[in-house]
């Protein structure tokens, strides 16, 4: 699902099509400039939009799923950026460098995730509970911590409120990773159905090859023997 590929396929074919339509209604037609612009700005759009639509529609075929699942498949995708940039956003109020280190992590591995169901939208039914709940918790918890992190005095229930929010976006890396493993599942099980089949080939062609060396090996000697009977009828002649 390249959408900035087909955002430039869409706009080439816009931009001369509305730009030729808006020198005819200009000079050809003999129209104002104000009407000819407000053409060509229409034109634009529907063209965008029917083009757009063609696109969805052959994605959607290509994929093997409805028109509704992949729009809301690219809504999810559009909200996990959304709170990848609110996850972002506590880098500088996070001081502990095991907490920064934690969110770092958190936020590779959600760009990675992201990066996957972008490029193949079908995986998205593989990480669905990071996008429903692991990535929502990544956020709340991150907020949570910088929060509690900034407050100038810490009492030992505070202290204790930091360790147990450490602790927890430990689990949910944890978590996240078992997410991007679930969404490279599918990859992996077809990478090793390939490796086996290679390796079936390569093994009937190391079979075929040590036949064929056999066959080279054996045909000198049947040659040789062929020689050493006739000398032998030669001999035994009166």
């Amino acid at each position: 699902m390249n959408t900035f590929q087909q955002f430039l396929t869409r706009h080439a074919i816009m931009l001369p099509v509305s730009f030729g339509s808006w020198l005819y209604f200009l000079l050809g037609a003999g129209m104002g400039f104000i009407p000819a612009t407000g053409l060509l700005i229409a034109i634009y759009l529907a063209g965008d939009f029917s083009i757009r639509q063609v696109q969805i529609g052959s994605t959607v075929k290509q994929l093997g799923m409805t028109r509704s699942e992949y729009k809301h498949i690219v809504s999810q995708l559009d909200q996990a950026k959304s709170k990848l940039r609110q996850l972002n956003g506590h880098y500088g109020s996070i001081r502990s460098v095991q907490a920064f280190r934690q969110l770092n992590d958190l936020n590779k591995l959600s760009k990675r995730i992201i990066g996957i169901v972008q490029q193949n939208p079908r995986k998205f039914y593989n990480v669905e509970k990071f996008f429903y709940a692991h990535l929502d918790s990544a956020v709340e918890l991150s907020s949570k911590y910088a929060l509690l992190a900034n407050q100038p005095t810490k009492d030992d229930e505070m202290k204790q409120a930091l360790e147990d929010t450490r602790e927890t976006l430990k689990d949910l890396n944890v978590e996240i990773r078992k997410d991007v493993k679930r969404a490279l599942a599918t990859d992996l099980e077809t990478l090793r159905f390939e490796l086996d089949y290679a390796e079936v080939l390569t093994g009937k062609e190391k079979k075929q090859l040590k036949l064929q060396e056999r066959k080279q090996l054996e045909q000198p000697e049947q040659v040789q023997l062929k020689g050493d009977d006739t000398d032998d009828r030669t001999q035994t002649r009166p």
